[in-house]
């Protein structure tokens, strides 16, 4: 799986702690070689995040992106359940 990231996402991880960094970073790491592992919790989204997809990366973090083909994912945002679902 290739995995590219959007500027705002690039933007949205320098904020995060590096607790969040290590585990996203992880996740990610996890991701590329097996993305439907049951530790991502990976699930299409529904309303205003329709298309896209996200994965859990430890406790309420969540990382959401988009697919783009069968082997391609575009991040797009990254934060706590409740920054995401404003």
């Amino acid at each position: 799986m290739t995995i590219k990231f959007n500027k705002a996402f690039r933007k949205q991880i320098k904020n995060l702690r590096p607790a969040q960094k290590a585990r996203l970073q992880r996740a990610l790491v996890i991701f590329q070689s097996e993305p439907d592992h049951p530790e991502l919790y990976n699930h299409a989204l529904k309303g205003q995040w329709q298309n896209h997809r996200s994965i859990a990366f430890g406790g309420d973090w969540r990382a959401h992106y988009l697919p783009k083909g069968k082997d391609e994912a575009l991040f797009v945002a990254v934060g706590t359940h409740s920054q995401l679902y404003k």
